[in-house]
């Protein structure tokens, strides 16, 4: 039987150590292992490597501590655009929405694009139209409010300012969820979710619901869902760059990964990371950042739940 494993990760960025309450790290870890425990069991169960990332983005989604779904920050009108992506490794199958609003699981809306249309991405007014046809509930406003994040906005409000999530003067944090997988067929799917920038505007779109800059799937070669100063990321079509290395040049998941985030990315001045999967199970986090939340778990006994730099 192959070997099965899912990563995850929270969001990448400036996270000093000692800059949180040992109180509020342990909620970050215990979320992490609640969306990662959840995905590993659809996986060890028999599932599909598209049910467990899915499954995994959504817990990540619930939870008001990252920047997707509940948590996600203010846009410069006070309102939440969100935006998300999944694809399948297996058939190149992909689904992403953009500029949706008052979605509590986006990625599950990106699924549907992926297997209930003939698209690969909606957006805005019309990706509100196919979710309102299959029956999506739009959530009120007051679902998505959190009032850290209400706080971070109130900061920068009226001005040409925006901030990539937790900002305290330096600190950053890229916040973006994810997850890619590894099921018992050898089969791969990611999955990526955000609530974008604080204060953002003009309907800005970041890198997570672009197949092949912030999430990519590929039989051949690995999944991937990025997190990261997205414009960069865009730029530099990381997600798909990783998966090149590994069939163009025959690198490893590891070395494929570490060549894009520590040198390619660095080189055009982008920040963040990436979590990676192949087809034998193998997982790769590297960040450039002080930290990335970050969890995976493998059917060989291996797993890890880790916020800073080891």
């Amino acid at each position: 039987m192959n070997t099965f494993s899912i990563a995850i990760h929270g969001g990448a960025g400036t996270l000093v150590k000692g800059m949180m309450t040992p109180e509020l790290e342990t909620q970050y870890k215990e979320d992490l292992k609640l969306a990662l425990d959840k995905g590993y069991t659809i996986l060890a169960n028999g599932g599909t490597a598209v049910e467990a990332v899915e499954v995994a983005v959504v817990a990540l989604e619930d939870s008001p501590l990252f920047n997707a779904g509940k948590g996600s920050v203010f846009t410069a009108t006070e309102s939440h655009e969100m935006d998300a992506s999944i694809m399948d490794g297996k058939t190149l199958n992909a689904g992403a929405v953009s500029l949706i609003t008052g979605i509590k699981n986006p990625v599950s809306l990106a699924r549907d694009v992926m297997e209930k249309s003939e698209h690969v991405f909606l957006a805005g007014e019309g990706a509100m139209q196919f979710a309102k046809q299959l029956d999506y509930k739009v959530e009120d406003a007051s679902y998505f409010y959190d009032k850290f994040r209400h706080n971070q906005w109130l900061e920068i409000k009226d001005s040409d300012s925006f901030q990539l999530d937790h900002s305290i003067k330096k600190d950053s944090k890229f916040g973006t969820v994810g997850a890619v997988a590894c099921d018992k067929n050898g089969n791969i799917a990611a999955a990526t979710s955000t609530g974008g920038m604080t204060n953002k505007k003009w309907g800005r779109v970041g890198d997570s619901p672009m197949i092949g800059a912030g999430n990519y799937a590929n039989n051949k070669t690995c999944a991937i869902s990025c997190t990261g100063s997205g414009e960069f990321f865009i730029r530099g079509v990381v997600a798909y760059d990783v998966a090149c290395l590994m069939e163009h040049k025959g690198l490893s998941l590891k070395e494929a990964s570490n060549e894009v985030i520590n040198k390619r990315i660095l080189e055009i001045n982008g920040d963040g990371g990436l979590i990676a999967v192949d087809t034998q199970g193998n997982i790769a986090m590297p960040f450039n950042t002080e930290g990335m939340y970050r969890a995976s778990k493998s059917s060989n006994g291996k797993e890890e739940v880790s916020i800073y730099k080891d």
